[in-house]
């Protein structure tokens, strides 16, 4: 694929984050933006392990997109590039900055889902991210959230030959420090860290930039516990504590957590879920949601069975059914003195 390289959106420690266009503007294979990802030829094996891990997990809308990878040679290095979708809304760190430095409990439990389908899919596949945290959530421009940054990845049940360490140390576990142990619980610890600093603004570990990261990786190691943040609501300290258990093996899973109340409350229900329920404006007499309803749902198959003489002139209106829709059919049809040209006074609003 030839493309043309566009601003600089972000650096890290190997690696570079622009955007880039393909020159062929007309491809089905690639959007006409895309963010690449670019690191010097020689130190491109966490970039490598990326594209291998997301292949291998496949489609997932909570999880970044990657449209492939090339080598280039550009004034006298060579790099690896590996193609991901663009987030036009940056990262959740961005998302705080934008708000005042946290997040209305709402929008939390919204990204927190999101990310908890994310989870759920890395999990499913046999991977673990082990680097979870709000500067490695993408947030694009409708509103969804994904996980990005699969460089430190790696398949559940594998362990190295030497002592490892992986992730951001303020969202490591107490396993993960203590046995070196980086299995999908990690990922879970590290998520409950990203939903209470949405909230607060601030780590769930009081330590300052520069303090000894020896001291903070003993308390994450040993009983000292997260703070849960006070301003969330009691079913959010709760969803918390399920997620900062410090024996792993009762830590929740993702799976779980996204049965749990903080996450499946009204407030987060999605707007595709939403839409379903909304309706046209009416037409007619019979246009109105509560007959349809009814129509759809409470006929009993005894009403498919009454015959025409059912609904004659001779039908008292005092009579009572266990069909309250036959009834009401009934009623309608037998009223000679009905008005329908009603009808034809609707006027349509949408």
């Amino acid at each position: 694929m030839e493309w043309i390289r566009g601003e600089q959106l972000g650096r890290g420690s190997f690696a570079t984050v622009n955007s880039a266009k393909p020159k062929n503007q007309y491809s089905l294979k690639t959007p006409p933006l895309m963010a690449v990802k670019s690191s010097e030829a020689s130190f491109s094996a966490l970039l490598k392990n990326e594209k291998q891990v997301l292949n291998q997990i496949g489609s997932c809308p909570q999880i970044i997109r990657c449209f492939g990878d090339d080598h280039t040679f550009e004034n006298g290095t060579a790099f690896y590039n590996l193609f991901l979708e663009y987030a036009s809304g940056g990262c959740l760190a961005d998302q705080l900055k934008k708000n005042g430095g946290r997040l209305p409990e709402m929008d939390a439990r919204r990204y927190a889902r999101e990310v908890l389908k994310g989870l759920r899919c890395v999990h499913s596949n046999g991977f673990v991210h082990c680097d979870v945290k709000l500067a490695n959530v993408l947030v694009f421009e409708n509103g969804a959230a994904k996980i990005a940054d699969f460089g430190l990845a790696k398949k559940a049940g594998t362990t190295g030959n030497r002592v490892e360490v992986r992730g951001t140390p303020l969202y490591m576990s107490p396993e993960s420090v203590n046995e070196q142990e980086f299995e999908s619980p990690v990922d879970i610890w590290a998520f409950g860290c990203l939903v209470a600093e949405m909230v607060t603004g601030k780590p769930v570990w009081d330590h300052s930039p520069g303090s000894n990261m020896c001291n903070l990786l003993m308390r994450i190691g040993g009983d000292e516990s997260p703070g849960i943040p006070e301003e969330l609501s009691e079913e959010g300290r709760d969803f918390l504590g399920k997620c900062f258990l410090k024996d792993q093996r009762k830590r929740w899973t993702a799976e779980m957590l996204l049965e749990h109340p903080f996450v499946i409350s009204d407030d987060t229900v999605p707007l595709e879920d939403v839409e379903d329920d909304l309706f046209s404006s009416p037409r007619g007499p019979f246009d109105f949601p509560d007959w349809v309803s009814m129509i759809s749902s409470d006929i009993s198959p005894e009403f498919s069975e009454l015959e025409a003489s059912d609904f004659g002139s001779g039908f008292d209106s005092s009579e009572t059914s266990s069909n309250p829709a036959a009834d009401r059919l009934r009623r309608l049809v037998a009223d000679e003195t009905q008005e329908w040209s009603v009808s034809g006074s609707w006027v349509t609003v949408r």
